[in-house]
């Protein structure tokens, strides 16, 4: 997946309300890049090569005391494109882990910097796993959803799964690592 594929589905999202490149920012920081990062400068650089290829379409905006902004939108070529994507096959995706390698590694360099990064890594996920619940938290039926509802809820439930697969993995670590020196001779 490219990022000009993140940015087609989030600004096919909310075809009634174009977006700037913060505006797509924002959107990511809300949304999309819970699994997909981006920062402004890549947007922004990305935007210009989709408008380029007419995947986007932009208007200008005038706004008081500023320059013009510009908003784009999905042009016919871009959800043509997008399209094409989804029903393109997806690879398996390889799980790639910098904590994993040095978990395994662990006893050939401080373990006790490396339970540290665990700790804070397990506060993080265990941070976002509850904001995840607090956002499915406001679907009360979920049998009810339909078509773009339920795909956003069934990544949601795949974020919360997800985060909480961390939670658990990295609790197991270390409760048993701290298991064992509690039973090591002093």
């Amino acid at each position: 997946m490219a990022l000009e594929h993140a940015i087609l589905v989030s600004l096919a999202e909310q075809p009634e309300r174009p977006a700037s490149g913060l505006d797509l920012t924002r959107r990511f920081d809300r949304s999309i890049g819970f699994f997909w990062s981006a920062t402004h400068q890549q947007i922004y650089r990305v935007l210009a090569r989709m408008e380029a290829d007419g995947w986007v379409r932009s208007t200008a905006v005038a706004q008081q005391g500023r320059p013009a902004k510009k908003v784009y939108a999905v042009a016919a070529a871009g959800r043509r494109e997008l399209a094409r994507w989804i029903g393109e096959p997806t690879p398996l995706e390889q799980f790639r882990s910098e904590v994993a390698v040095k978990l395994r590694g662990a006893s050939y360099g401080d373990r006790a910097a490396v339970l540290a990064q665990v700790e804070r890594h397990r506060a993080e996920h265990a941070t976002r796993l509850a904001h995840y619940e607090q956002l499915a938290a406001g679907y009360p039926d979920p049998a009810a959803l339909a078509d773009h509802d339920l795909d956003v809820y069934l990544v949601l439930r795949g974020g919360i799964r997800l985060e909480q697969f961390w939670v658990d993995w990295l609790t197991e670590y270390l409760t048993a690592h701290t298991s064992l020196s509690a039973g090591a001779p002093a």
